[in-house]
């Protein structure tokens, strides 16, 4: 299954994809804005050009894992997202916990910091597998 990862900021979103066999994941340019209309129809045609069929989107908790300044944002992005894409492409919330500090320490340079941390959130994503605890699906009431 290919699946996007998002790293949400509100000025840049990290993205990265894997392969269909979920074995390869690469780092992509980041889209500006992403919660915007024009952000959100820029995710929406990368998943269709990409034929990506899930969408894992970084839950920005604390260290002690409960919610963080920005969590409420990275929520309401996702059910905008979620909205847009309909329920042919799920979208997932996964803790993004140190993310970015790993991308800061990735020796690569071909890619953002932002999607870099998209790459490591998708690779986490992958390695926990379908019994994964961490995830958050969105409720369907609120998406």
């Amino acid at each position: 299954m290919r699946v996007l990862a998002l790293d949400y900021g509100s000025a840049r979103c990290g993205v990265a994809v894997c392969d269909p066999t979920e074995t390869v994941v690469t780092p992509l340019q980041p889209v500006l804005r992403a919660a915007t209309r024009a952000g959100i129809g820029a995710l929406a045609a990368l998943v269709a050009q990409r034929e990506v069929e899930r969408v894992i989107v970084g839950l920005p908790l604390t260290l002690r894992g409960s919610d963080s300044a920005q969590t409420a944002e990275a929520r309401e992005f996702a059910r905008k997202l979620e909205r847009r894409l309909g329920a042919s492409v799920p979208v997932e919330l996964h803790d993004e916990r140190l993310t970015t500090r790993l991308a800061q320490c990735d020796p690569s340079r071909l890619a953002s910091e932002d999607s870099r941390a998209a790459a490591h959130l998708l690779e986490d994503w992958l390695a926990r597998g379908d019994g994964a605890g961490t995830r958050a699906r969105l409720p369907a009431a609120e998406a």
